[in-house]
Order: C-alpha cells, then structure tokens, then sequence
C-alpha cells in the first residue's frame, strides 16, 4: 500500500511540475502560444484559469496523499512484555577496580 502512494505522490509531483513549467510568470503562459490562436482558441483567461486550477487540484491531492499514507506506514515492532520486566539471566558484577587502570610499578 505504501508503494501505491509512493507513485501517486510521483505522479502528481511530476504533474504539477508540468503545470507550473507551462505557466508564464507575467500571465501569458501557454494561452499565447497555442499555435497561433492567440485568444481564438479557448481564451486568454480561460487558459490561465485552466492552469490555475490544475495546479491547486495537484498541490491539495499531494498534500492529500502525503497525510493519508501516514496511515498506512507499518510502525515499529511492539513489544508483548511490560517495560518494567527483568531479564532472565543477570550479568555478573564486576571485578573492583576499572579495567582501564593498570596496576602501578613498583618502585626499586
């Protein structure tokens, strides 16, 4: 399930990517370039609503796909016995002293 969202998320990604790319920032965008139709074909501002509109359906479906596979992300391996539980087995105390000391010289 969590490769299924995996490839919406990159399909829709990958789509508003498109949507953005066609857009021209100062609004003349893909409406003017439409071969040569200028504002014959659909329109000027029915293109640009077009685009608009597609861009803000791919951002809330990502926004969408992103909570909802949350969900579906398995969680971490739980743990049958209680927290406060003691192991088994004990290790042994150890020996006095830190095994990092070595024992002095002594002295002649």
């Amino acid at each position: 399930m969590i490769y299924l969202f995996l490839v919406l998320i990159i399909i829709a990604s990958v789509a508003i990517a498109l949507f953005i790319l066609i857009q021209n920032p100062k609004g003349g965008g893909l409406a003017g370039n439409i071969a040569g139709f200028n504002s014959q074909f659909m329109g000027v501002k029915q293109t640009t609503d077009v685009l608009e509109k597609g861009t803000w359906v791919m951002a809330v479906a990502i926004a969408l796909l992103c909570l909802t596979s949350a969900f579906f992300i398995p969680q971490g391996k739980v743990s049958r016995e209680p927290v406060n539980a003691r192991p088994a087995a004990t290790a042994p105390a150890p020996a006095s002293g830190s095994p990092l000391q070595t024992p002095a010289a002594p002295a002649k």
